[in-house]
């Protein structure tokens, strides 16, 4: 039995290796020179390939009871074993992030690759696959390069993420030739732009604190680590890990905003009893330079002027508590309204894809044609950043793999 996995990225990659152990005869066709190239950029390079904190809630589907089936059939556990099977000790760091010990991306690569080629898996590169027909029981592959036949066809060209890297939407446009709903795609870990004056000015601080994503409804979702300034609003990855949520809420047209707080373990009497202490002891200093040493210089005067202060040479002598209160509102609660989010090229994955309700949950195939299975960030499945988009890869790959060898 021949079949075909259209897309090397890691949900193909995998699925390959589950059919050809099945016994399968498996080609994979990719249109970038090489598999896997998206593998390299996970985890700022060091391939973040899943989370020993696993759960379902990290998950996001609008049918999200069948994501639960394909991540409990290939689970973490069995993700861990694969790949110390293929030779990756795992290393758990911050947030029960695993990473290869080596902590180089390309070591998962390597391993991976090295499995396809010890099967008999033909890799066939620089090859854009166009269209996707069935006549009777055989797949006609049509790409740019040629026309190819198999008898099924694993569907993972992956989402719209990264185009870069190979993921253009082509995926969504097979999968609908064949009847199959597209649930809205829109970037789901990416940077997000704010209103504001003073961005160019504080471009490139970062700092550790809280970043709420909220509406006049309420909280959306809202999380804590290292957050980065940017020309165009803020970033790091608190920022990306909340804009599922916010992108979700500005395409139902509402308002929202966030709110960073720079000292999220300090409340703000405990703040204000710190600051009038410190104003105290350099009274005769301006309030410009009585902040320095206690937030990155270049953040005092914007800082200042958000709360409202047009004379910053004013000495920290003469504030009075209304006035540090101004400040700590900032320092700790700091709103701006969300104008938008960075594209594409920047988004680490994509949210929306074909919708689940229409494959079969314990094996991946298609409800509309038999033979074509689908996997990875196609299918309506996006999980939070911390390696649970990788998981998802591995486990859908895993499964449209082993089901579809399955004679």
């Amino acid at each position: 039995m021949k079949i075909a996995v259209i897309g090397g990225g890691a949900s193909g990659l995998i699925a390959a290796i589950a059919a050809a152990r099945n016994g399968a005869q498996v080609a994979i066709y990719e249109k970038m020179n090489r598999v896997g190239k998206k593998i390299l950029a996970t985890g700022n390079g060091r391939c973040n390939y899943t989370n020993m904190d696993m759960s379902i809630h990290r998950y996001h589907s609008k049918s999200i009871k069948n994501a639960e089936a394909v991540l409990n059939f290939f689970d973490l556990y069995a993700t861990l074993n694969f790949f110390e099977d293929l030779g990756i000790s795992p290393y758990v760091g911050e947030l029960g992030k695993v990473y290869p010990s080596s902590l180089q991306a390309s070591s998962v690569l390597d391993v991976l690759r090295y499995e396809v080629q010890r099967l008999g898996i033909e890799e066939v590169t620089d090859c854009e696959i166009t269209e996707l027909r069935k006549n009777k029981d055989k797949f006609s592959i049509i790409g740019k390069s040629g026309s190819f036949q198999a008898d099924k066809v694993i569907l993972a060209t992956g989402g719209k993420a990264s185009p870069q890297l190979g993921s253009d939407g082509r995926g969504y446009d097979i999968a609908k030739s064949f009847g199959h709903k597209i649930v809205e795609t829109f970037p789901a870990l990416v940077q997000l732009k704010l209103e504001g004056k003073y961005f160019k000015r504080i471009s490139g601080i970062r700092f550790d604190g809280t970043v709420k994503g909220f509406t006049n409804k309420g909280v959306v979702r809202e999380d804590e680590g290292e957050i980065l300034f940017t020309e165009y609003g803020i970033s790091g990855p608190p920022v990306i890990q909340i804009s599922r949520k916010v992108i979700e809420e500005l395409n139902k047209k509402n308002k929202v905003f966030v709110a960073v707080d720079m000292f999220p373990h300090t409340t703000q009497m405990e703040l204000y009893d710190i600051l009038s202490a410190r104003f105290g002891r350099i009274g005769y200093k301006s309030i410009e330079d009585g902040l320095i040493g206690f937030i990155n210089k270049n953040l005092i005067p914007v800082v200042l002027m958000e709360s409202g202060f047009e004379d910053l040479k004013k000495k920290c002598g003469k504030l009075n508590k209304k006035e540090i209160y101004k400040i700590i509102d900032i320092l700790k609660g700091w709103k701006f309204e969300v104008t938008g989010h960075n594209t594409w090229q920047q988004a680490q994955s994509t949210a929306g894809g074909v919708d689940m309700s229409e494959v079969n949950p314990k094996t991946l195939e298609s409800a509309k044609v038999r033979g074509l299975y689908l996997s990875g960030e196609l299918l309506d499945v996006d999980g939070d950043c911390g390696g649970f988009n990788l998981q998802w890869a591995w486990s859908s790959g895993y499964t449209a793999g082993y089901f579809s060898s399955v004679v």
